[in-house]
């Protein structure tokens, strides 16, 4: 079996973020970084090169593989900013209807500027995937 190229190391966020050419999605992302902090009480940490996670659990698979993942996280992309929440997005239905301009994946919730959704939302959303996927572990 392939090793998982995403995993969690000792890169430095500070300096990721800090990278980001753009200007105005630099600053969203320090926004969306103190946002997903806030939530998680925890200290974010570079999963591969390019996606900053917020707290660790392990994930086991149907098949009985597991692996070390993390419940939220984001990652300034070319085209958009991608939200990632291991629960997926079913259980906030309700608010997702209220989050603004987004699209979605199974797990990821894509934007294209921090403008078009509103944080409150996006804040009550992350909550409640953070605090799920850490009660169930």
């Amino acid at each position: 079996m392939a090793e998982l190229k995403t995993k969690q190391n000792n890169k430095s966020v500070t300096e990721f973020l800090k990278s980001i050419p753009d200007q105005q999605k630099q600053k969203e992302c320090l926004t969306i970084n103190n946002l997903l902090k806030k939530i998680s009480k925890a200290k974010p940490k570079m999963w591969g090169d390019a996606i900053i996670g917020y707290g660790s659990y392990r994930y086991k698979y149907e098949s009985g593989r597991e692996l070390d993942w993390f419940p939220i996280g984001f990652s300034p992309r070319k085209n958009n900013i991608t939200l990632y929440t291991m629960c997926g997005f079913e259980k906030n239905a309700g608010l997702m209807k209220k989050l603004g301009k987004y699209k979605t994946g199974k797990s990821c919730l894509y934007i294209n500027k921090l403008e078009d959704v509103d944080l409150k939302i996006l804040e009550e959303i992350f909550t409640n995937a953070f605090y799920s996927k850490m009660a169930k572990g």
